[in-house]
């Protein structure tokens, strides 16, 4: 069997709070969460654990996400001299931003393929990091990777995905992973 880990993770800080979107390694990673297919659990890291979340990410056949090859990669160099964008990895915003020509949310993508929506945003897990609410975080990750990977089985399994367009209009999308 395969090796897919589904991955997020949460920051301690914003893009203000560390001068800007080119600096987002200073970010620090709060909370990581990976479900993998084989284990079929899912796993949360905290910071003090990031070098066990690297080692399992380097263990993958496959890393899914969304925005994670730009982002969540980029976060996770501040602990690592291993340039994780080597990694096998299907970044599903990368894939359709690719097709569409613009980029979507995962929020956009889940609401109209499944039915579903986050349950916060990255800006609320930063507060809660800020107040001492971990386990918020860890709980609001977790939830980000069960809607990547329900979202990424929908696409494998129907080769396509439903988007909410900048009018509210359901958009359809082919996928080939």
């Amino acid at each position: 069997m395969k090796n897919v880990v589904y991955f997020d993770l949460e920051t301690q800080k914003s893009a203000d709070e560390v001068g800007g979107w080119n600096k987002i390694s200073a970010m620090r990673m709060s909370v990581g969460v990976t479900y993998s297919v084989v284990r079929g659990e899912y796993k949360i890291y905290d910071e003090k654990h990031v070098d066990d979340l690297l080692a399992e990410l380097q263990r993958a056949d496959l890393i899914v996400g969304f925005n994670h090859v730009r982002f969540d990669y980029e976060v996770l160099h501040a602990y690592t001299p291993l340039d994780l964008r080597q990694l096998p990895s299907l970044d599903m915003l990368i894939e359709l931003q690719n097709t569409l020509q613009h980029r979507l949310s995962l929020d956009s993508i889940a609401s109209a393929t499944l039915g579903v929506e986050k349950t916060a945003e990255g800006l609320q897990a930063i507060k809660w990091f800020q107040e001492g609410r971990m386990l918020d975080i860890a709980e609001y990750c977790c939830y980000d990777v069960k809607l990547t990977k329900l979202v990424h089985e929908h696409g494998a399994r129907h080769k396509q995905l439903h988007y909410n367009n900048k009018f509210g209009k359901k958009q359809t999308v082919a996928v080939s992973w």
